[in-house]
């Protein structure tokens, strides 16, 4: 298999040893849960419950509140407890609400529809819909909208993300090897409701296993197929994920995977959706990895969504010496926290425990004009271009620069020798531009 890939990008060290060969693992009914109203992009929802109220595992609690927002549903059975402000894996403060388990998980009805792919498209994305299903490998964009583009943009393509390019992480490998044809059901699933043609799964190549399973099982699927990827991050970006699958550029200024006939989902995402449409099941629980140097026992666990991730690492024995950092999701993009009180949500892939020498922050020096990030940026933007413009508030020219374009995936950064916070200076720019776009409008 000839290996595909993108234009810049750079080559961290994967650092998956430390949990691939655990397999994913139950993580139980935890005492208590807490379940944001924002765990993706768009309007939070709202609540339909109320403290002292008693509710199944399964059961709806928040309703979406606009056209861009998602369902939510209890975790675990039992009552709710309080609707306040809690800890946000994001890395902030966000309203929730708390639910005290009882011992016995009493779910709502499902169903099993063996012939779910007979259902009628409209059928089957209802169900997605009422399951609360988001794109679980990113920013959680809800996937009832990613499945519905304009009836001017047709997708002849859909390509599942299995590169999982970000270090430490194994969760979708996991799934890959362990529940690979619930996600080729996925993919099924939502090339029905595209009506596309065409369908593949890209697996980056330090995961052959993966690469040779789903090969084999896709023999005969004439319209199926796996793409095997050079390992280089971020190969999981959409449209580095689309170019090196289809050689199609998505445009910058706005370009969406749908302006070149793709839609792009996340493998646990397929998994999500093959749950809802066959047995309605909401998206409750999912794989998160817990990983790093001075995790005791690293493992990827079966969780459910509002799970402190103290009890995580607690399941994983803790660990080896205090802990420096702690990072929700990936080392690259993912959220530095305070401490281990924030809860899973549907987008939690992984939580990554660092020692303090680890987690040295390093003196920014000015830039050395080394054009490395450039060589690095894989939406060819002038990094260090658009920090400088951030730095000395010109937002004029860091609009002009791209700003609003970067992805921050930390390539940049990652790759500078004078060790300027880039991603840093990006997200106040954009911050601070999309401050000035609201007043604008008011």
């Amino acid at each position: 298999m000839k290996l595909k890939s993108f234009i810049g990008g750079v080559h961290p060290k994967d650092s998956k040893e430390y949990s691939k060969n655990s397999a994913i693992e139950p993580m139980g009914v935890p005492k208590k849960v807490v379940i944001p109203l924002s765990q993706h992009i768009g309007a939070p929802a709202n609540p339909i419950v109320k403290p002292g109220d008693r509710v199944k595992t399964g059961q709806l609690i928040a309703e979406p509140s606009a056209f861009v927002s998602l369902a939510m549903h209890s975790s675990v059975t039992g009552k709710v407890t309080k609707i306040d402000m809690f800890p946000h894996p994001g890395g902030y403060q966000s309203m929730a609400i708390e639910i005290e388990a009882e011992e016995q998980d009493e779910w709502v009805d499902l169903v099993d529809d063996t012939n779910y792919l007979d259902l009628p498209v409209e059928e089957i994305k209802k169900r997605i819909g009422d399951a609360g299903v988001c794109g679980m490998g990113g920013a959680g964009f809800p996937t009832l909208i990613k499945l519905s583009p304009p009836a001017d943009k047709p997708i002849d393509t859909v390509i599942l993300n299995g590169a999982e390019c970000e270090p430490y992480l194994t969760a979708d490998y996991r799934a890959m090897l362990e529940r690979t044809d619930d996600i080729i059901s996925g993919l099924k699933i939502i090339m029905k409701v595209l009506g596309a043609k065409q369908g593949y799964i890209g697996v980056e190549n330090n995961k052959p296993d993966v690469i040779k399973k789903m090969a084999n099982l896709l023999k005969t699927e004439k319209e199926l197929d796996v793409v095997g990827l050079k390992l280089k991050y971020p190969q999981g970006a959409e449209k580095q994920l689309i170019y090196a699958c289809t050689k199609r550029k998505v445009p910058n200024k706005g370009g969406l995977p749908s302006s070149v006939e793709v839609v792009v989902q996340n493998v646990g995402t397929a998994i999500a959706i093959y749950e809802a449409v066959r047995y309605k099941k909401p998206l409750i629980e999912r794989v998160v990895t817990v990983s790093g140097q001075i995790v005791n026992n690293p493992k990827n666990l079966r969780t459910r969504v509002g799970t402190a991730f103290s009890e995580l690492v607690e399941k994983c024995d803790g660990t080896k010496e205090e802990i420096g950092k702690i990072i929700s999701g990936g080392p690259m993009m993912g959220f530095a926290l305070p401490n281990l009180d924030a809860p899973v949500s549907k987008t939690t892939s992984g939580i990554l425990l660092f020692s303090k020498t680890q987690a040295k922050s390093l003196d920014e020096h000015a830039c050395l004009r080394c054009g490395r990030c450039v060589d690095a940026c894989p939406l060819n933007l002038l990094p260090s271009f658009i920090a400088s413009a951030v730095k000395y508030k010109d937002w004029d020219m860091a609009e002009k620069s791209g700003v609003m374009d970067c992805m921050k995936c930390g390539s940049c950064s990652y790759v500078c020798p004078a060790h300027i916070k880039i991603i840093q200076w990006v997200d106040l720019g954009k911050n601070q531009i999309t401050a000035m776009r609201r007043a604008a409008k008011s």
